[in-house]
């Protein structure tokens, strides 16, 4: 039997498991990788929303990343919230003394909470832009994150080619936050969801929309950490850019679709099962 890849999360932890360190290691078992962590922070939460965040021990992360590394080195790394840019600092040093070739690095910059929460104060705004994006394979924001990275609140296109030029070597805008409504069933108009891909392929920039039906559902928590770790897996699995982005955009709409329909506010997806695209 052939030993599974090896795929880190460092994140915050989420006690309701919507998202956060449980949810990615869900995401990552069932792409049939192994999934080890570190925790950043730990919340206390729920479906309703965040209610306060405690950061973790600097040098506790720092002591977690290198016995890890020592013992279970990664084909593939998703961050998740950092939180502070003391916090942010130690991810940058430990990643940017990888071994060359690095393994893929999936950044997923969360700068607030789904209901509204401050999770990155703006000096580990500043940190993630300069040190952190320049470490990516991929870099995953909805499009208020990808505006305040780069500048720019207009064009979802431009935002995404901006985040190339600041170091990553691709970014996938995401859409599924923005306004539209739901899908208007047996009224003849569907809303999609749509995500922007720019990536570099053989010295040639492009730029994809990724397109699909929006589901209707109040079960979508922690989307954002699900498909940034599915990127990673994929990545991790021989999959291309491109074929990984895609893959997670699949992975996420079926959790969705199974999800168990739990809690009062926004509920949990379903990330329990074995995926096969």
């Amino acid at each position: 039997m052939s030993k599974p890849p090896v795929v880190w999360t460092i994140a915050g932890f989420d006690p309701s498991s919507g998202a956060g360190i449980t949810a990615d290691l869900k995401t990552i078992s069932s792409f049939g990788c192994y999934g080890v962590a570190c925790i950043t922070a730990l919340t206390v939460q729920n479906t309703l929303g965040v209610r306060r965040v405690e950061p973790g021990s600097v040098s506790v992360i720092r002591e977690t990343l290198q016995v890890l590394l020592e013992d279970m080195p990664p084909i593939a790394i998703k961050i998740g919230m950092i939180f502070n840019v003391d916090i942010g600092s130690v991810i940058a040093d430990f990643l940017e003394a990888l071994p060359q070739p690095r393994c893929a690095i999936v950044l997923d910059p969360i700068l607030r909470s789904s209901s509204g929460a401050e999770l990155l104060d703006a000096a580990g705004i500043c940190l993630l832009r300069e040190r952190l994006l320049p470490l990516a394979t991929v870099v995953t924001p909805n499009r208020a994150e990808a505006a305040l990275l780069t500048g720019l609140f207009k064009s979802v296109e431009s935002m995404a080619q901006a985040l190339l030029h600041l170091g990553a070597e691709a970014a996938v805008v995401t859409g599924g936050d923005a306004s539209g409504g739901d899908d208007l069933v047996g009224a003849g108009v569907t809303h999609y969801s749509e995500d922007t891909l720019a990536y570099s392929m053989m010295g040639t920039a492009l730029v994809e929309t990724l397109s699909a039906p929006r589901i209707h559902s109040n079960s979508t928590h922690g989307t954002g950490c699900a498909f940034s770790t599915a990127i990673a897996c994929a990545l991790a699995r021989g999959q291309n850019i491109p074929s990984a982005v895609t893959s997670a955009k699949a992975f996420v709409r079926v959790a969705i679709e199974r999800a168990p329909g739990l809690g009062q506010g926004k509920g949990p997806m379903c990330l329990d099962f074995n995926w096969n695209d």
